[in-house]
C-alpha cells in the first residue's frame, strides 16, 4: 500500500486562496488519513481519504484533536 501524501493543496471555500493541508498523526488505524490546514483568512480546511463514514465524521467535526472510534 502506498503512503499517503504528507501535504495537499486546496482552494479555500471562503476566499479562494490556496490552502496547504498537512497529514495529521493518526493512531495505527488505516481507515482514514485526515488532513488539516488553516487559510491565510483564518478558515480551517479539513480533508480526508479512507472509510466514507470516518471521512464524513472528520470533515464535519469541529474537534481540534479528532480521533476515529471503532
Amino acid at each position: 500500500m502506498n503512503k499517503p501524501a504528507r501535504f495537499l493543496t486546496f482552494k479555500c471555500a471562503k476566499c479562494a486562496k490556496p490552502v496547504k493541508v498537512t497529514l495529521q498523526k493518526v493512531s495505527a488505524c488505516s481507515h482514514i488519513q485526515p488532513y488539516q490546514g488553516i487559510c491565510e483568512c483564518g478558515e480551517i480546511k479539513r480533508h480526508a481519504t479512507g472509510n466514507p463514514e470516518a471521512v464524513k465524521s472528520y470533515v464535519e467535526s469541529n474537534e481540534l484533536h479528532w480521533h476515529h472510534h471503532h
